[in-house]
């Protein structure tokens, strides 16, 4: 369970996020991954490499306010971050020793979802063909 629910948790993330309309979205999860490049900031325990890495991020999360792409290698360089303080830092949440490594099985499935553009999950589950339904059928069509 200590490596599913992180999935689940990434997942449920996206589901989340998927409620707020586009462009916001975007912009949205651009300040979330701001956040998140300073996580370590009051106490990672890797010192003075802190502060790149926050202002690292700070440029990343920038660029996602135009960009999923940047929005998704700014995840995929936390995952990084999060696996260096797994191995020679302090966890993400004290109180929590595995945490760090959650959030590194964590964040790439939050990349990938920006890396598809973000795209809303509810509407994809909408339109997913479910039984009985074919992936074509139409709700909106009319036989003539």
């Amino acid at each position: 369970m200590m490596y599913v629910s992180p999935i689940i948790v990434g997942v449920a993330y996206c589901l989340l996020m998927s409620l707020i309309k586009e462009p916001h979205r975007r912009r949205f999860n651009a300040i979330m991954l701001a956040g998140a490049g300073a996580a370590y900031l009051s106490g990672g325990g890797v010192g003075p490499w802190e502060l790149p890495f926050t202002a690292l991020m700070a440029y990343i999360a920038y660029r996602g306010l135009e960009s999923w792409t940047f929005i998704g290698i700014g995840w995929l360089l936390h995952t990084a971050w999060d696996v260096v303080h797994l191995l020679k830092g302090r966890p993400i949440l004290p109180f929590a020793h595995t945490s760090s490594m959650g959030c590194a099985i964590c964040d790439p499935v939050i990349a990938l979802w920006c890396f598809r553009g973000g795209p809303s999950l509810i509407e994809l589950l909408r339109r997913w063909p479910g039984p009985g339904r074919s992936a074509d059928h139409d709700h909106a069509s009319v036989p003539s």
